[in-house]
Formats: structure tokens, C-alpha cells, sequence
């Protein structure tokens, strides 16, 4: 019954955090995307996981001090452009749902406000390593879901997760165990495990019982659960 996720879209198989991406993950069955957001220096939201543009574009430079302008300008890969987070809602609304990682500083209320107005806040969960920025988030709205991401949870972690309000944690896949994910059950937070990229790998998830896997192989994934004749959400 594990919920497959499509880590920055299928980074594994194309440019990650583009629309060709986002397209190809849904295409696959994934059950959701994620993605990560920024702030351009002139207060557009666009999608990337960097602070900079450098490592997954043509371009230089840090995201908070370019323009929308420029940061569109640049080739993301297979000619892909930078998204705009408008139009990753736009192409996921009724079809998935949305890991959104409020990456950039500053960023929870500009993410949050573009999530209402598509409608889309029952579809989308809000997540970060910064407690702070899920708190922010939660006091904008109770239905606002937050998760979250823990790369090696202890006890104390998962307390701290669920006082600020979420209902999951992310957790680096090799950290894992079966004491975690009973204690998150136990306190009501979904496991959801992060990268694991082989078969191998997602198989030991599965059987720790985590609730999600977010992968940059979904097809990987994906092809091995139906094999297996899974059922998903």
C-alpha cells in the first residue's frame, strides 16, 4: 500500500524540477511529484532545488539575485525552461499531488497564497528541514498539511514533528528502521522514505512499511509494484 513519489519530478530519467519531467513521472502513475521552491530577486516563485542556477542550467548565479526574466532566459536541460510554480500546479491539479519543498527563504507565503488560488491545498503537502518554516506555514491555515524531512530521525525528532503540526516525516532511505517508522505510526505521522533508486533498495522500504517512497527511479518502482500486484492509494 505504499504511495509512490516522483522525486523532482523523475530526475533519474530527465531534466529534474522541469515540465518535461513532471509530465513523464505522471505519465509513469506516480501518486505524487515533488519539487522545490524559490524566490527570484524580483518575487516570482520558480522551480529548483539549488539556491543557485548553476549545477542544472546554462546559467550562473544565486536565484534571489536574478530576475524572472533571466532565470526563464536559461536552458534547464533538453530546453527545458525554469518553471514557474504556477505552472507546475497548473499541470499537476487533477492528477497528482504535490510534495512542495519550501526551499528558499522566505517562500511559505507566496507558496502558500499560489496553492489557494488554484484551489489545490487538500492536494499538497508543505515540506522542509526547518521546523520554523513548517510552523510558519501552519499558522497560515489549519488545513494546511505540513511534512517534515528528517535525513536520521531519533524519538525527540518525531515529538518536535508532530508539535508543529505535520503528518509526515521524510526520512533518508538508508536511515530507515523499523523502530522509526513504529514510533512515527505510533504518533500518527506517515514514513515516507527518500532516494532510493534501485529495486533493491525501494524493496527494503516496502518491507520496513513505510507509507511512501520518493524516488528519482519511479519507473523503477512502479514497474516492480505492479509486477507484484501492490495496491496503492
Amino acid at each position: 500500500m505504499v504511495y509512490v513519489v516522483g522525486h523532482r519530478g523523475a530526475a533519474g530519467l530527465l531534466p529534474e524540477n522541469t515540465l518535461k519531467g513532471f509530465r513523464h513521472a505522471i505519465l509513469l502513475g506516480v501518486d505524487y511529484v515533488e519539487c522545490d521552491v524559490h524566490l527570484t530577486r524580483d518575487g516570482h516563485l520558480v522551480v529548483m532545488h539549488d539556491t543557485t542556477v548553476d549545477r542544472t542550467t546554462d546559467g550562473r548565479g544565486a536565484i534571489r539575485d536574478l530576475t524572472l526574466a533571466r532565470v526563464r532566459s536559461l536552458d534547464a536541460g533538453d530546453g527545458e525552461q525554469v518553471p514557474l510554480f504556477d505552472e507546475v500546479l497548473e499541470l499537476i491539479k487533477g492528477r497528482v499531488r504535490l510534495l512542495c519543498e519550501v526551499k528558499g527563504i522566505g517562500t511559505e507565503h507566496a507558496t502558500v497564497e499560489a496553492v489557494r488560488g488554484h484551489g489545490m491545498s487538500a492536494d499538497v503537502t508543505f515540506t522542509s528541514f526547518y521546523l520554523d518554516r513548517l510552523a510558519t506555514v501552519r499558522s497560515l491555515g489549519e488545513e494546511l498539511q505540513v511534512g517534515a524531512i528528517v535525513p536520521a530521525p531519533t524519538d525527540f525528532d518525531v515529538g518536535r514533528a508532530v508539535a508543529v503540526g505535520a503528518n509526515s516525516i521524510g526520512v533518508q532511505y538508508r536511515n530507515v528502521c523499523l523502530r522509526i517508522v513504529e514510533a512515527a505510526h505510533h504518533a500518527g505521522l506517515e514514513v515516507r522514505a527518500w532516494n532510493p533508486d534501485t529495486w533493491r533498495e525501494q524493496a527494503a522500504m516496502v518491507a520496513l512499511g513505510v507509507d511512501g517512497i520518493g524516488t528519482n527511479r519511479p519507473d523503477i518502482l512502479l514497474s516492480h509494484l505492479q509486477d507484484q500486484d501492490c495496491t496503492r492509494p
